[in-house]
């Protein structure tokens, strides 16, 4: 398979909104806890990178208010433009490619948004610079070569079926200039950016409905892909779509790595 531009999952069909339900459903409470352990509230200025769906978005909105600000970005905002109304601004902008869209920020926060981006260094330095003195920054992001399978207990046909599918769906993405390792990179990509307090922790959801959601969606979404690129047969598809609707496979996601820091005070505190 030869390299192709152009993001694999696109926002515009009709499984995206399935997509978005199901990684909320597996990673809110996990950003929702950072975001609280960062300190958001009242009267902060956000910026959601990437944002995609509305569930981030709308929880910023409720902490930090009438007199806060939420600038929400991506290269599509059709699935975010919803939530558009004070605190809550929608901008179409590429991180990659483009300067920060304002600076000043009291946070900026990405889920699962660099992983896909080509120019990852350049929009990491943006997302950087858009931050005022002692600003957080929060990135999340999946590592799927931490651990590539769907079902880590492949224990019959089945479990071998939705691994092969998954692999084939990681080539995919790696044609398309996604970095699967770029997760475990975090931690000392923030210090390089000269970021200070620097931690990580990973969440690592197995065996969950929404597990299934996501899987079904996905698949379903880049089912002609996986045909046209000799991955799997429309069979296959329809037998592995079938598999993950008995409610009887143990589903996993790619552990999704976060990374917080602060950006250091122009006096040279911390």
């Amino acid at each position: 398979m030869t390299r192709t531009d152009g993001y694999l999952l696109d926002n515009r069909q009709t499984e995206a909104g399935e997509r978005f339900d199901a990684l909320a459903a597996l990673f809110d409470p996990a950003t929702f806890r950072h975001l609280e352990g960062l300190g958001v509230g009242p009267g902060w200025r956000c910026w959601e990178v990437g944002a995609g769906g509305t569930s981030v978005v709308s929880w910023l909105a409720k902490k930090v208010g009438p007199t806060g600000r939420v600038l929400a970005t991506d290269i599509d905002t059709s699935r975010v433009a919803s939530a558009a109304r004070p605190p809550v601004h929608v901008r179409v902008h590429d991180v990659g490619a483009e300067d920060p869209p304002e600076e000043g920020f009291d946070l900026v926060h990405a889920r699962l948004v660099l992983v896909h981006v080509p120019d990852r260094e350049r929009a990491l330095r943006s997302m950087v610079k858009a931050l005022r003195p002692g600003g957080r920054l929060l990135v999340e992001d999946a590592d799927p070569a931490l651990q590539p399978l769907l079902c880590p207990d492949e224990h019959g046909p089945e479990q071998q079926l939705a691994n092969r599918l998954r692999q084939g769906f990681r080539q995919l993405l790696a044609d398309r200039g996604a970095d699967l390792a770029y997760g475990r990179r975090l931690p000392r990509l923030l210090r390089e950016a000269g970021l200070r307090r620097v931690e990580a922790d990973a969440c690592f959801p197995l065996s969950s409905p929404a597990c299934a959601a996501l899987e079904s969606a996905t698949v379903r979404q880049i089912r002609d892909q996986l045909v046209t690129a000799g991955i799997a047969t429309a069979q296959d598809i329809d037998r592995h779509l079938a598999n993950v609707a008995s409610g009887d496979m143990d589903l996993a996601t790619a552990p999704m790595i976060s990374a917080w820091g602060r950006k250091g005070q122009e006096n040279g505190g911390s």
